[in-house]
């Protein structure tokens, strides 16, 4: 697993340093880019803080040195600014709210990557490959997800819904059976609609895979549980990013049960995409 964006550890643990050490963490959060390309003496010098207490606080976020902060700096600062820096502001004009949201979103889904239990994805990939029959459910943000999974459904090869009516939702999913699979999709884990789908599906023989931004009441109904977790941010904007972020890991589902398909289901795929192609305009009109 990928190691963890550095300028985020800064932040997290910062509550934890000694308070000299959070000299260091400040200088770090409020200019990454210049303590990047500073010697150590000159961050010490920056943080009014001495070389050895510097070289602690890099041991305190998990580096080996100096050096390896650095080069783990430079890393975090390649995906994109950390969250701290990317908070929107009423004063922000278009210009910073488009640096922000792309820093901010490239920043979140590292994050989510790194978090992301790849035991449980095996296990969810396999049960989905397995599947006779899946549906997909959804509130609100979590509904956008469930559809745009079942309009994949040709990547998994069987039957797949995703109704958006609540009362159809507990039909399909209390005639569920052994055999098909429930995604029940839910960034808090928390409504209320959601765990008692999840509760039926399970209850009427089918499988349920959750995915989920927490370890949410929500896991305890489920055989498996995605955690994607992303980053806070503004209330405003959050939604939007754990939208995103569970988007990516439906591609990886549909895309792995794919993959696992064989030679067959790889060439009525290609056959479906050439069809779909027919109904586009040449670029010669």
């Amino acid at each position: 697993m990928a190691r963890e964006n550095v300028l985020e550890l800064v932040r997290s643990r910062r509550p934890e340093l000694r308070r000299s050490e959070r000299k260091v963490a400040d200088l770090v959060l409020a200019d990454p880019g210049r303590v990047l390309h500073a010697t150590l003496a000159e961050v010490a010098r920056s943080a009014r803080v001495s070389q050895p207490t510097v070289v602690r606080f890099c041991g305190a976020v998990g580096c080996s040195g100096f050096q390896d902060f650095r080069l783990r700096l430079a890393h975090s600062l390649a995906l994109g600014t950390p969250a701290t820096h990317s908070v929107l502001l009423g004063t922000d004009p278009p210009e910073a709210v488009v640096e922000k949201i792309f820093d901010y979103t490239i920043t979140s889904l590292d994050w989510a990557r790194q978090r992301l239990d790849r035991a449980a994805l095996r296990e969810a990939v396999a049960i989905l490959e397995a599947a006779t029959a899946i549906e997909f459910f959804g509130f609100g943000a979590s509904a956008v997800v469930a559809r745009d999974a079942q309009q994949k459904f040709p990547l998994f090869g069987v039957p797949c819904g995703a109704e958006s009516d609540s009362h159809q939702q507990l039909m399909r999913a209390s005639m569920l059976q052994p055999g098909e699979v429930a995604v029940v999709i839910s960034n808090t884990g928390r409504t209320r609609s959601i765990l008692d789908l999840a509760a039926i599906a399970r209850a009427s023989g089918a499988r349920v895979i959750a995915i989920t931004g927490t370890r949410s009441p929500l896991v305890r109904h489920c055989d498996v549980a995605l955690v994607v977790e992303t980053l806070d941010n503004t209330d405003i904007y959050t939604p939007t990013i754990s939208r995103i972020a569970a988007l990516v890991v439906v591609d990886i589902l549909s895309t792995a049960v794919a993959l696992r398909r064989g030679d067959e289901h790889s060439r009525r795929f290609r056959a479906m995409k050439d069809r779909l192609n027919g109904l586009r305009v040449s670029d010669d009109g």
